[in-house]
C-alpha cells in the first residue's frame, strides 16, 4: 500500500509523513527531495526556469513511477 500526502508548503507532510512511515514500518520518501536530486537542481529553480506546469508534470511522472 502507497500513502501520500499533500498539502501547502510547511504545513508538516514531511514530519508527519516521517513519523506515519515509521509507525507503519514502511519508507519514507520525500518526493521533493527525489526530484532535486534527479533534476540536479532545487524546486525553486525549476519553477523560474520552467514554470510550474513543468514542474507538475515532472512530479506526476515521479508520482507514477513510484
Amino acid at each position: 500500500m502507497r500513502i501520500f500526502m499533500i498539502g501547502f508548503m510547511g504545513c508538516g507532510k514531511s514530519t508527519i509523513g516521517k513519523m506515519v512511515a515509521k509507525e507503519m514500518n514502511y519508507t519514507f520518501i520525500d518526493l521533493d527531495r527525489e526530484i532535486e536530486a534527479a533534476e540536479n537542481r532545487s524546486i525553486t529553480d525549476i519553477f523560474k526556469e520552467d514554470g510550474e506546469k513543468a514542474f507538475r508534470a515532472i512530479e506526476a511522472q515521479f508520482i507514477i513511477d513510484i
